[in-house]
């Protein structure tokens, strides 16, 4: 994923229904080449993470690092064992590994962490 997908994604983060020819103004490509960018992006890896944090005071300094993640679409506060529920779509169970190994699980007050990849997906509403 180069900077490229990244402002695509956080373009489509803002306004889901952002058309190709919107994007392509914003990137400075041609409406092809946006269109197989988000092709390319949707064909990718999608997977739920959960975090535990271990206090309070740690939840900052994640909430920042999940803002500034690309990858990162969504993240909701949940009540249970675990205190956050991320969806995140890399390219590779490769880019997947390394998203939690350097950097969810590096950061300060993770304990705990438990990832679900999707096979497929039958229904998914905005």
């Amino acid at each position: 994923m180069d900077r490229i997908d990244e402002e695509i994604l956080k373009l489509l983060k803002e306004n889901g229904r952002m058309t190709s020819s919107e994007i392509s103004k914003h990137v400075h490509l041609s409406v092809p080449a946006v269109s197989e960018r988000i092709r390319k992006l949707e064909e990718g890896q999608v997977a739920f993470i959960m975090v535990q944090l271990e206090k309070p005071e740690h939840v900052a300094g994640f909430r920042t690092m999940i803002v500034q993640t690309p990858s990162v679409l969504e993240c909701h506060h949940l009540a249970g064992e675990y205190d956050y529920l991320l969806k995140v779509a890399l390219k590779s169970t490769g880019e997947l590994e390394q998203l939690i190994s350097e950097q969810i699980k590096r950061l300060e007050g993770v304990s705990k962490t438990n990832t679900m990849i999707v096979l497929s997906t039958m229904k998914e509403e905005m």
